[in-house]
């Protein structure tokens, strides 16, 4: 199903979300180490919801502030609809080519304040502002506010065309929902590559032990990036060489920085490679959002954020000059704590017992990115670049070749 959006001079289609269709990791039987939540999601932290307006029209060459569109909107509500209270949050750059607005008063405060929404580039301006406008429609008062918005370079999109309008952003935060989260080229993550396939939207969750807590950690990722990709340590990258990114486009492609990719082969796959990193995807980047209930400081919340490059690591992230690797955690513990009268009384985790909060950020974390992966399928954007879906059969057998898998 589609809804036409008529928005200035143009008509972009939006694209409703609908049911997952490739496998998740655990579905295929990688043996990822952890007990997740029932839903393996951020949305397993009670009260966070997730909604994505996805855009996709056109194909060909780029012609600027036409097409081809492969971009979207990501909005997460840390705090149920209509509950405005902040929660205490952190934020950690581990390579900082990228941007997410409203972080100065994160890093200040130890508040967030709002959503959280992740889009392309060239459309956080356009996102914030429509941020603001949609709190105030939803009944937050507030005498100015930052809105937290999160980017990624959606390099099959149109970038320069600034195709995401206000009313997508308010689409997405309004659709934005507990329960499943869809995973793949949805809404922010529609136009992004990730270690030379296919990335966009991925999530996890690992729930502690009652002994431990029994606290949730939620991860939700926005890959974009160039790795050397490993699963549980395996060379995948190494492994699969022909499915390399290519272009069904004849040169000269319309951006200078394309000139390094090769054609695609007349056989319907992609270009060969040996297994390393092409120039042109140290361009990309990743957002990680990380979500908890349990009552962490913002200086805790920071330590957690920290972890998210272990996490990364063990996929073959390098964290290169032109990625920008972004990330927030928040806790939707210690409730009130923003009030402005008396003297509110918090909950803190000592942190002789955080060490289970590392490792389930890490873990979630290299899940959350396979499966955006293999949820992600195969895409033509803009200049023909075909970028293609991870092959969950083929990570299965070299799983199994290096006897990580029965």
């Amino acid at each position: 199903m589609r809804f036409a959006f008529g928005l200035l001079l143009s008509v972009t289609i939006a694209i409703t979300v609908t049911a997952q269709t490739r496998p998740r990791g655990r579905e295929l039987g990688i043996p990822f180490t952890g007990t997740t939540g029932p839903l393996n999601a951020i949305t397993d932290v009670p009260g966070v919801a997730v909604g994505h307006v996805t855009l996709i029209e056109g194909e060909g060459k780029l012609v600027p502030g036409k097409g081809p569109i492969r971009t979207g909107v990501t909005a997460i509500l840390p705090r149920p609809r209509g509950n405005w209270d902040p929660v205490f949050a952190a934020t950690f750059n581990q390579n900082g080519n990228g941007d997410m607005t409203g972080i100065n008063w994160i890093k200040e405060s130890g508040f967030l304040e709002g959503p959280i929404l992740l889009t392309g580039t060239h459309s956080v301006g356009t996102v914030r502002d429509a941020a603001i406008q949609w709190q105030l429609k939803n009944g937050r008062e507030f005498i100015f506010t930052y809105p937290i918005v999160a980017e990624t370079f959606d390099f099959l999109n149109d970038a320069n065309g600034e195709h995401v309008k206000a009313a997508h952003a308010f689409e997405a935060l309004d659709r934005a929902k507990p329960g499943p989260v869809e995973e793949g080229a949805v809404g922010g993550g529609t136009g992004m590559g990730c270690n030379g396939f296919k990335g966009g939207i991925g999530t996890s969750s690992r729930v502690l032990t009652s002994e431990q807590g029994g606290y949730t950690i939620g991860v939700l990722v926005q890959c974009n990036y160039g790795g050397d990709l490993r699963i549980l340590g395996v060379p995948i990258r190494s492994e699969i060489t022909d499915l390399r990114t290519c272009t069904v486009l004849p040169a000269p492609l319309s951006r200078s920085w394309t000139a390094g990719i090769p054609p695609c082969p007349s056989t319907g796959g992609g270009a060969q490679e040996d297994g390393s990193v092409s120039e042109h995807e140290g361009r990309g980047s990743i957002i990680v959002i990380v979500a908890t209930n349990a009552p962490l400081l913002p200086h805790q919340l920071e330590r957690i954020a920290r972890r998210v490059s272990l996490g990364l690591g063990r996929l073959g992230s390098f964290a290169g000059n032109s990625s920008g690797d972004l990330f927030l955690a928040f806790s939707t513990a210690n409730a009130g704590a923003a009030k402005s009268e008396g003297t509110p009384s918090l909950t803190m985790l000592p942190n002789e017992r955080i060490d289970p909060l590392f490792r389930a950020t890490i873990e979630a974390t290299e899940e959350a990115v396979v499966n955006a992966m293999l949820a992600a399928q195969t895409m033509t954007g803009a200049d023909g670049i075909r970028v293609f879906g991870l092959p969950g059969d083929r990570v299965v057998q070299v799983l199994r070749k290096y006897n990580r898998m029965k």
